[in-house]
């Protein structure tokens, strides 16, 4: 039987707000245990809650990049389970009314292939504590310095049908939410968590199968990972007679594989009810439309405005408006260079290469954007070949060189001149009468090769597309 896969996403944002959502507590990450908790996260008798504006400016953002409906009025409800980390008994969070609901998110899954995935509401809540085990005996300990700080959940349509396709909605979201500076992004710090609601159906049917849901997926390999093991496991499962248990699960990155950590629990299971302690949240139209004036352009706006002024491919905007950074980086490059098709082949290769295997983020970069277009301009006056760009890409990556300052002191100026080059290829013709012969007889694979002797004459600096046609011409 063929299967189709069934996937939804519930990605938890943490707003980069300096406190709290409901106090005025640091959300600042690793301070010693419970060094961030006010007597609000504690659940001290007569405390109350009062909501954060940061985190209400910054759901709007969000919900207006998605094309979301904003609703004027939202509601806060308790969310009611007992666990050590949350000394209410209940969590403050949105259930029927929330901020944001009715948004899409476009993904790009290859070079031609675009879709749109519903994102069906994102609403706030506050964070819960952690438990810890390690390093005590007997006991877990509980800190809370993580409870109470905001989230804003974003929930998807079960939209995506395969883990690449959820994998990029993720990267799309994240690449959202920093962008906009709502939130940093820091997965390994818990600041983007994402769980995967999963399951499946023979191919053609329309009703859905028992979903699980996977738990805090804290990177995009992970993700990729977990979706990918769950789905063969409910497949197994079905086909050898059983039936999928609707559950919660965790994955374990050192196995590979998703384990059963409790039976799913659906919304009547939490007795939601409206928290008497916050009065319904409005928000007016003059503060969605103060928001909307200072939102930044969007990526894909970006995008095709680098298409239509730059001359870049859809494929390299969409690499290029991956992050804001990175954005800033080349509409300085290319605007610095007036080459925007050689500014966006530099940053998406040598560039992001370099960085990858250096393990940096463009932010760390040891070229920056004066030092490169220096490299591009020298390219695009022909001083350099791309061959011999790239070994003084190189030199540049380890010193504090400029291009110009390496080609002088290297003698890598590309070789032009025609009389020069004419020389070197009478020499090569002269030497290789055999593959003279090979492509008079029609063999095309002569001529490159007797190019590339020419290249080797001079060392890579004699200019490739001068050597070929001169070549042609010697040959005819």
């Amino acid at each position: 039987m063929s299967w189709e896969v069934v996937i939804g996403l519930e990605v938890h944002v943490q707003l980069n707000t300096k406190s709290k959502i409901f106090s005025g507590a640091s959300t600042a990450f690793g301070a010693e245990p419970n060094a961030h908790a006010s007597i609000v996260e504690l659940a001290f008798p007569g405390v109350l809650p009062v909501l954060n504006k940061g985190v209400v400016e910054r759901s709007i953002k969000l919900g207006l990049a998605l094309g979301a409906t904003i609703n004027k009025k939202n509601v806060f409800a308790r969310k009611n389970y007992f666990y050590p980390d949350l000394p209410k008994g209940y969590q403050i969070s949105q259930m029927e009314l929330p901020i944001v609901e009715h948004g899409q998110l476009a993904i790009k899954l290859s070079e031609s292939e675009q879709k749109t995935i519903r994102v069906t509401r994102a609403h706030l809540e506050e964070d819960a504590g952690k438990s810890v085990h390690e390093g005590m005996v007997g006991v877990s300990g509980i800190d809370l310095n993580r409870a109470g700080t905001p989230l804003l959940e974003v929930v998807s349509e079960p939209d995506m049908r395969s883990a690449a396709e959820a994998v990029a909605y993720a990267k799309a979201l994240h690449t959202l939410v920093t962008w906009l500076d709502i939130c940093d992004g820091n997965m390994a710090e818990g600041s983007f968590r994402v769980d995967a609601n999963v399951s499946v159906r023979p191919l053609g049917t329309t009703e859905f199968g028992t979903r699980c849901e996977i738990k805090n997926l804290n990177s995009f390999r992970f993700l990729e990972a977990a979706i990918l093991y769950e789905v063969n496991r409910q497949i197994e499962l079905i086909e050898d007679g059983g039936k999928v248990i609707q559950e919660t699960r965790l994955f374990n990155p050192d196995t590979g594989e998703t384990k059963a950590m409790r039976s799913k629990e659906d919304a009547h299971d939490y007795r939601y009810f409206p928290d008497p302690d916050l009065l319904p949240m409005h928000i007016s139209q003059e503060q969605i439309d103060e928001v909307s004036r200072n939102m930044p352009e969007l990526p894909a706006a970006m995008a095709k405005r680098f298409v239509t002024e730059y001359g870049v491919s859809e494929y390299d905007a969409s690499l290029l408006t991956s992050s804001l950074e990175q954005a800033v980086y080349f509409e300085a490059l290319a605007t610095q260079t007036k080459q925007g098709k050689l500014a966006a082949n530099w940053i998406n290769g040598e560039l992001s290469a370099s960085l990858n295997k250096a393990g940096l983020t463009l932010k760390d970069s040891p070229i920056n954007v004066e030092r490169l277009a220096g490299l591009i301009d020298k390219i695009a006056d022909n001083t350099l070949s791309s061959k011999l760009a790239k070994q003084v890409f190189e030199t540049m990556w380890s010193s504090d060189l400029t291009a110009l300052a390496i080609i002088e002191r290297d003698g890598l100026q590309q070789i032009t001149d025609t009389g020069a080059i004419e020389a070197m290829i009478d020499e090569v013709l002269a030497a290789n009468p055999k593959s003279v012969e090979e492509f008079k007889a029609g063999k095309e694979k002569a001529l490159n090769a007797l190019v590339g002797q020419v290249m080797k004459a001079s060392k890579g600096k004699a200019n490739p597309a001068q050597v070929q046609e001169l070549m042609k011409a010697k040959l005819a």
